[in-house]
This record gives structure tokens, sequence and C-alpha cells, in this order.
């Protein structure tokens, strides 16, 4: 796909009307903050095509699963993501016909603009109406950082010829849809729709079927203009609009500021609902657009301020790497339990569910290192919150004895996903729940959590893996047989390396937590017995067995982990040996023919060298990745990012380089040609994990921040943020090595290059 976005190192900018662009800058200018969020869709109508989404947290519907045959256990629904009332809507009328741009007689320039740095989208557009007026609309708009319940807009339209009678129609609209409707139901029923044309205030209550999630979407709309008009009230089904009419001279204006509150019953009572909605658009009508702002930019400088990643020289990897930062931190704030990492956020329906195994895997390390603890907690608690219900997902399966499966998708701990060979089979998302309980023990030094929610989840866990494998007598070892890995352009194979190495793992760790737990914490360990009936001696000891008899498949002479059994039965044809034009295989080529090649989608047995990466010597690091590196498409978002990851440790800079902008510029460049259905959320930490952990080296070990910085050809240096344990570090690599500074906090030992430093704060 040929890039058509200007770099720069703090925006976005699209310059020119090409119709066919509009679907992917609707994903790639999208904007929220964490409640709620919007697709950058035009205020005023268009009927080209177009994707129009607004997206509120948490809120969602299960729609019935869609399957040519019903299979037990299967899930019976699919989590979606709804599209909700849409609040940007302004149109506009020129001498009564309406201005849009897909039928106007030209659109003679056009500029959209996202602003990383103050989280503010705006859009300029000069045209020519069907009847010969020509106009200027321009636009900004925001989702409050600061007051997660508010939005505005600020709307202009400039008459630039003939005497202009101007219509500007600020509305709420809930005739909303879901394109991916499987069965084209309706998601939500309107509870009511208030307007008041004297106050320019209206208010749409929408509560879903079936989940009853009830969400109330006020406006308060303030017109400035020549010669207005007094407001009229219009009221259509579910869309309510409050129209002024202005006339304008060459050169003037009319301009609308849009107050938007919205609230859902995640932060109120149903019968809350509403009056919280209106409170909030009217308190930030009172306060006005330039104070709202203000903040709001102020709320971004603070995230930005300790969560920056700054390169010199290189403006395609600056802006890339900011744009993921941009959109992880407006996808989740960290202050809700029940909210999780979606995998397109506030970008678009696809995939639908509110988390996968990319946030445990991928988005944890970046919240744990950019934000204070209590943020990246939240998602580890959200797990524990859903325990009960990931055994229930383990006993329609057949499990027992309160082992627990976390779902491949969720929005409430139940499985929804509806691919069998990924429902049933891509069991290695349940390891990432105990590695993230690890992952954030080992950094935070917080072992209080194993005593409180971790020991649980791990059991959980635990439980599960060891009923999954069985005893092969020809081998004599433990075997796991019909999974999905990683790569999941493998279906139904046996003894994936990634999932049997991560399984005996966790069953390690599990082991040696509730040893521990046993003797620091006598009464949690009490209790956990009596409430999960949990035999110390006898699953203990079941766990070492099946972990130390696991079966690990081995390519022959080599240190090469193979993927899977008969992983070399496959015909070994290099990607570099494929036709471009057949790339991206998923989009030219049948699914059979893809499960019988040797092309891997994403990391697989290596991202259990990156998750593992201490139990393996430097060279086998360096045959693994030399062996399946050459065999991967990198057709999953996921992928580039741990090769970055692993081709720095091997010191592959131009590789790593390479799949560095792959990952950072795989949405603004539209790598996979699907930035249309939405943004890759999740693996945006991938990038920042490219970066921090790839070019940075950093690493925790032993309780001590670890830097082995490293400097791409392109750049002059690079610097960034890490907070640990009440401090915040900042790490700054170039030309003369890598340099560890500490902002804040008490004293702390650091390992640059493989010598220990003493940091103390400034004088």
């Amino acid at each position: 796909m040929k890039p058509y976005l200007e770099v720069h190192p703090w925006r976005v900018v699209e310059t020119g009307w090409n119709p066919e662009d509009v679907r992917r800058s609707e994903s790639i200018f999208s904007i929220g903050n964490g409640r709620f969020g919007q697709r950058a869709n035009f205020e005023e109508a268009y009927s080209g095509d177009s994707l129009r989404g607004s997206y509120v947290a948490g809120v969602y519907y299960p729609d019935k699963t869609k399957v040519g045959w019903w299979k037990n256990g299967y899930p019976e629904y699919f989590a979606k993501v709804l599209n909700a009332t849409n609040w940007i809507a302004i149109d506009v009328e020129v001498n009564g016909q309406v201005v849009d741009l897909a039928t106007a007689a030209s659109v003679d320039t056009f500029r959209r603009e996202l602003d990383m740095q103050r989280g503010v989208l705006s859009r300029e557009v000069e045209l020519t109406c069907a009847g010969g007026e020509r106009i200027r609309i321009a636009s900004e708009r925001f989702c409050s950082m600061d007051r997660p319940e508010v939005a505005a807009i600020r709307y202009q339209v400039t008459a630039l010829s003939g005497d202009l009678s101007i219509a500007l129609k600020p509305g709420l609209d809930g005739d909303v849809f879901n394109e991916d409707s499987n069965w084209d139901d309706a998601f939500w029923q309107v509870d009511a729709v208030d307007a008041s044309a004297e106050h320019g205030t209206a208010a749409v209550v929408n509560t879903t079927l079936k989940t009853a999630f009830t969400v109330g979407t006020a406006m308060v709309a303030q017109l400035d203009g020549p010669q207005l008009t007094e407001p009229a009230l219009e009221v259509k089904g579910n869309r309510v609009v409050i129209g002024q009419q202005a006339m304008l001279q060459p050169g003037e204006r009319v301009v609308c500021e849009k107050f938007v509150g919205l609230v859902s019953t995640l932060q109120q009572p149903m019968d809350a609902v509403q009056s919280a909605a209106e409170a909030a658009a009217t308190e930030a009508a009172a306060d006005g657009y330039a104070k709202l702002l203000a903040d709001h930019v102020a709320a971004w400088a603070a995230i930005w301020e300790t969560g920056d990643i700054a390169i010199e020289g290189d403006a395609a990897a600056q802006q890339g790497i900011r744009f993921n930062i941009f959109h992880l931190n407006q996808t989740y704030r960290g202050d809700d339990e029940r909210l999780n990492i979606g995998p397109k956020g506030f970008t678009g329906e696809k995939y639908g569910g509110a988390s996968y195994w990319d946030t445990e895997a991928y988005c944890l390390p970046f919240f744990l290192a950019t934000h204070p603890v209590d943020v990246p907690k939240q998602l580890l608690a959200y797990r524990f919150a859903h325990l009960e219900r990931a055994v229930e997902n383990a006993e329609k399966l057949g499990f027992k004895d309160g082992a627990a499966l976390y779902p491949m998708v969720t929005m409430n701990g139940e499985e929804c996903h509806n691919e069998w060979e990924i429902t049933f089979e891509e069991i290695h998302r349940n390891g990432a729940m105990s590695f993230a309980i690890f992952n954030y023990v080992r950094y935070t030094g917080d072992t209080a959590y194993l005593a409180d929610k971790g020991f649980p989840v791990l059991l959980g866990v635990a439980r599960f893996w060891a009923q999954r494998v069985n005893w092969s007598a020809a081998r004599n070892q433990w075997v796991m047989l019909g999974v999905t890995g990683p790569n999941e352009y493998e279906n139904n194979v046996n003894n994936n390396w990634y999932t049997n190495y991560l399984a005996a793992w966790c069953l390690r760790y599990t082991a040696q937590v509730a040893d521990e737990l046993k003797v620091a914490a006598p009464d949690a360990y009490a209790a956990f017995v009596a409430q999960y009936g949990f035999d110390h001696a006898a699953e203990v000891a079941d766990w070492r067995k099946k972990a130390e008899g696991m079966y690990l498949p081995r390519l022959e002479g080599t240190g090469v982990w193979l993927q899977q059994d008969g992983f070399m039965d496959k015909e070994q044809v290099l990607v570099s040996e494929l036709d471009p034009k057949e790339r991206p295989i998923n989009q030219h080529w049948s699914w059979d023919r893809i499960l019988r090649s040797v092309y891997i989608k994403q990391a697989d047995v290596l991202q259990g060298m990156y998750f593992f990466e201490d139990d393996f010597p430097q060279e086998v690091h360096a045959e693994n990745f030399d062996f399946y590196e050459p065999r991967t498409v990198h057709e999953s978002s996921l992928s580039p990012c741990v090769h970055v990851v692993l081709a720095s440790k091997l010191g592959r800079s131009e590789k790593a380089y390479e799949l560095y902008l792959r990952t950072a510029r795989l949405d603004l460049d539209d790598y996979n040609a699907e930035a249309y259905q939405g943004l890759h959320i999740t693996s945006m930490a991938g990038t920042w994990l490219s970066v921090v952990e790839g070019f940075g080296g950093f690493r925790v070990k032993d309780g001590i921040p670890c830097f082995k910085g490293q400097l791409p050809a392109a750049w002059k240096g690079f610097t960034y943020f890490i907070r640990f344990r009440g401090r915040l570090l900042e790490v700054a690599v170039n030309a003369s090595g890598t340099t560890v500074r500490l902002k804040e906090g008490a004293a702390l030992q650091v390992e640059v290059d493989g010598e220990v430093q003493a940091l103390h704060p400034a004088a």
C-alpha cells in the first residue's frame, strides 16, 4: 500500500481529497480517552464509503454465533464491540442543500491533522457545493483526557462566495448499527430522546438488548454567527438535531461549539445515567471550549512528559513510535478493572471482545514501565475477576477440579471466539495469564500480590495444563495433542514446542509459588487450601513430574526446537523465494495451501525464546532465529516486534531496524492493507517493546534494571523513560553509549552494559 500521510514527529497529516482513503483514515485518525472513542468520521453528512463508529468501553452485545454446524462446547455468542450513539453529528445545509463531500461539485482543498502531542483532531476543507456555492469547513475535536466523560467539538463554516444561507444542525443520532452483525439484529433499544431547542440541549439514552448496558449521551450546542435564527428542534426516530440558520457574506462564518457528556452504567446506576451525562455536558459548556481544551492538553502533556520516546535523526521512526504510544494511552486508562485493551480499541469493529492474550504478552510491559503501578495491576485484577468464568470455560470442554481455561476472546470472562481451531486449540493463551503474574512480580517486587489474587489464577491454569497433557508410552514422555500455537498458519498440530514449554514452565512456577506461600504467607495459603481444595503435596508432585517429563520436539543434531511434530515434513521453501505478488499469502492463497506450507504467521518458537530468554544460551537463540525468521511472513501485527527484540539481542541491527519500521508504521503505512478495519492497538505495545527491550536492551534481572543499548544506523540517538519501583529513570542511547539518570525517587542500582552503577537523586 502506497503511503499517503505526511511524516512529522508529532502529527499525522493527510492532504488532498481521495475518497478511496476515507475508511482507513477514519481508523488512523481515531480519538478516544479510555472511556469512549470515535472513528474519524466527518461531522457533516457523508454518503460515500464509510464506517461510522462511536464506541463505549466495556459495552457489548452477545451476537449469536453463526457457524455451519454446531460442536459441543462451542461459544454461543461473539461479543461485539458496539457502535453507539453518534455524538459528533453536525449537519450542514447551504441554501437548503445538504453538504456532503461525496456529492459536492468539487473538493478543492482537504487537510486533516491528528496532533498527537495535544490529542486533537482537526480538519479543513474548501469545497464547491452542487449549486456552485463555495464554503470552507474547519473542525476541531477531542475526547477529554482530563474529564473522561466529556468530549468537545468546535466547527466553523465560512462563506467563500455569494450571499449564503448556512444552516448548522448539531445533533445526536441513536439510529446506529454494527456493520459486522451476524444476523442483522438490533443491538440497542432507545429509552429516551429528550431535547430543548431553547437551551440547545439534547440527550439520547440507549440500552443494549440482552446485556442491559445503558449509555446516556448528552449535548449542549452553542452557535455564533450573523443573523442567526432561533433554534429549531427536529426529532426523527432516535435522532435529534437542533438547527440554526445564519446569513453569510463572503468571508463571514458561523461557529458551533458542541459539548458532549457520555456516561454508561459502568459509572452510574441506570436511573442516573441521563442526568449524569447532561450534567457533564452542561458543566463542560459552562467552563467553555478554551478551558476544556487547555485541561485536556495539559493531561496529555503529563503523559508525554514521562512516557515519550524521542528519536533523533529519523522522522519516520519518530512518528511511528509516538503514533503507537498515543493510541495505547487513549485506549486504556487503567482506572477500572472491568476494562481491558481491545485489539482495535476505539478504531473499528473487527475481532470484537475486550481482551486477547495480547494484553498479557505485549501490553502489560508497556503499562508497567510507563504508568504508576496501579494501572498495570488493574490488568491482572481483570483476569482474577474472571477466574470463575475461566473454570466454567474449562468445564464446558470436559476439564474438572477447578481447572481454568482463560478465553481467547472475551468481554466478561466467558469464551466468545467463533473459530474452532482458535477457540479450542490455541490454548497457549492460558499460559500468558501465569507469565503476566510472574512478569508483574519480577518487575514490581510486589510478592504480596501472589497471596492476594495471583495464586488462585496460577492454580487454575496449572490444573488445566496437568489435565491437558497425556502420557505417551511410545515416547515415554508427556505430550500435548491437537493444539494451535501462536503461528495460526498451523492448526490441530501435536506437540507445539511453545505450548509444551510454556505449560511446563507454568507447572514449575506454580509449584514454586505454592512452596513459597506456604512459608511466607501461611494464613493466605491456608485460605487457598480451603477455598480451592488444594492438595499441596499431591498436586505439586504431579506438576513437577509432568513438567520434567514434557516432550519438547527438536531438530536432531541441532539446537533448533521444532515448532511441532512433523514440521520438517513440509517443503522448506523460504519466504525470500515467494513471489511478491502472492503476498500477503492470507489474501492470495487458500487456507488449505497455507496450512500445508512452511510459512509462519508470527513468532512461535521464537515467542518462547523471547519470554524465556535466560533459559537458552546465545548460540541457541541465534540458531533458532536463523532457522525461523526466514520462514516467517510476518502477517500478524504481533510478529515484527518480537523479532526486533531477538534480532537486537543477537546484534542483527539491520534486520532489527527493518522489522522495527514494519511494526512502528504497520497502520500508518498500511502494510497489510487492512487499516480500514481498525488499527492494531495491542501490537502497538510491541512497537514500544521494540525500542525499549530491543534497541534499548532493557531487562529486569534479580530486581535490578539492566540496559544494553544499541543505536540503529539511521538514528543519531534516542531517549525513553522507565518507571521502576517508585522511581523514574531517563535512558539515553547515542553514539557514545547508554546513559541512565534518576529523575524521581530513591537511590537504586542499575546495570549498564554489564557494569553496576549506583544512581542517586539530584542534589
